[in-house]
């Protein structure tokens, strides 16, 4: 399981996750100083440490490298709900305190995504029957696809 990244190992990885390329630490300081001032030995050093926990890895590109990153932010976030509902005494009092947190538009995503996940699974002909029996709400033409947030 990933720790949660800190606060400025995000603002890099966010930087890296976006752009999906190899990047420079010049270029990752160049963005990050439009809303901070930061050293570059700084922002080379979160790299290197970014590297060394295996979030990004690394060419060499003459003296510089371009580091890309190991994984999406998507898994990431994905590993941090992992961690947290898997360390509840009660996961699925946990489950239920989370979905409430959720706005409409997160359910949604949710349900679309547990279509998903389902659609993947060899189908069980009694789950399939009552799976159709409790839920005649679903919109017609339905893609399917998760609905997001830009940004998420």
């Amino acid at each position: 399981m990933p720790r949660p990244l800190g606060e400025l190992e995000d603002a890099v990885m966010t930087r890296v996750w976006q752009w999906n390329r190899p990047v420079t630490v010049r270029e990752v300081l160049e963005d990050l100083q439009q809303e901070r001032s930061i050293a570059y030995t700084t922002v080379m050093t979160v790299m290197d440490n970014l590297h060394q926990k295996g979030w990004v890895r690394r060419e060499a590109e003459g003296r510089a490298y371009r580091y890309t990153a190991v994984s999406t932010r998507a898994a990431y976030s994905a590993a941090l709900m992992n961690e947290a509902w898997s360390t509840s005494d009660n996961p699925a009092a946990a489950l239920v305190a989370f979905f409430g947190m959720m706005s409409q538009e997160q359910r949604e995503a949710l349900r679309a995504a547990v279509r998903i996940v389902q659609h993947d699974e060899p189908e069980d002909p009694e789950t399939r029957e009552s799976t159709r029996e409790s839920a005649p709400a679903e919109a017609e033409g339905d893609s399917g696809a998760p609905r997001t947030e830009p940004g998420r």
